[in-house]
């Protein structure tokens, strides 16, 4: 397919604008995570990583004293940080996060700014006035994350290589496609948190011509669940 069918990313300015922030966030194994924040409008990329620990390059197998993190792009026009922190809180437990004592699944939030730590602070001071309480999250500047490996990203999607097959046809390549919005909505329709209608509307609505948009929505239409 020629570059007409591309879908236009959050990388290309003409999709997305040069506004995104990032949240890194870990609320247990980051499989779900991945999943439940990709399937959002406003959410732009979604990968997997470890944070908060001093162990040099972890890696799934050595993690050391690090957690398994979802890093999330998104554009505030879409979907707020001060959203964000609802779904967060609202969808994990952070006292026994899959009953597992060590540092590998940890409830942690990191800022990377200024307006993002007051954000946390005024949710935190919003969900105690609800009478929920201050949440066992470990709350931290944001200093270095890593990346984790290839099959750690879009894992609920990578469950049907159909469905990556037809992603490379858009995205050649393993970057392109793991850090494209659609692999990020399709992963979270892998999971079960979206529907393939939902998606198709969004890319109908956006700002891609006619002919891109039933080229995208075609391809995806035939992929085998």
């Amino acid at each position: 397919m020629g570059n007409e069918t591309r879908l236009p990313d959050s990388t290309e300015p003409s999709a997305r604008g040069d506004n995104l922030q990032t949240a890194t966030l870990g609320m247990g194994c980051f499989w779900s995570p991945e999943a439940l924040f990709g399937h959002l409008p406003g959410v732009v990329r979604t990968r997997t990583g470890y944070a908060g620990g001093t162990t040099s390059d972890p890696s799934y197998r050595e993690m050391g004293d690090h957690s398994e993190t979802v890093q999330i792009d998104f554009d505030p026009d879409g979907i707020t940080f001060g959203e964000i922190l609802d779904i967060f809180w609202s969808s994990h437990n952070p006292v026994n996060i899959n009953d597992y004592k060590g540092r590998q699944y940890m409830s942690l939030l990191f800022h990377h700014d200024e307006e993002q730590r007051q954000e946390i602070r005024h949710v935190i001071q919003k969900r105690a006035a609800l009478g929920k309480g201050r949440p066992e999250t470990e709350i931290a500047p944001y200093s270095r994350w890593y990346l984790a490996e290839k099959r750690h990203q879009k894992y609920y999607l990578q469950r049907y290589p159909d469905a990556v097959d037809k992603l490379r046809l858009l995205y050649p390549s393993d970057d392109e496609w793991m850090t494209s919005t659609l692999a990020a909505r399709l992963n979270g329709l892998a999971k079960g948190y979206t529907n393939l209608e939902r998606i198709i509307q969004e890319i109908q609505s956006g700002p891609f011509s006619h002919a891109h948009k039933e080229a995208v929505t075609g391809l995806i239409r035939q992929i085998r669940w």
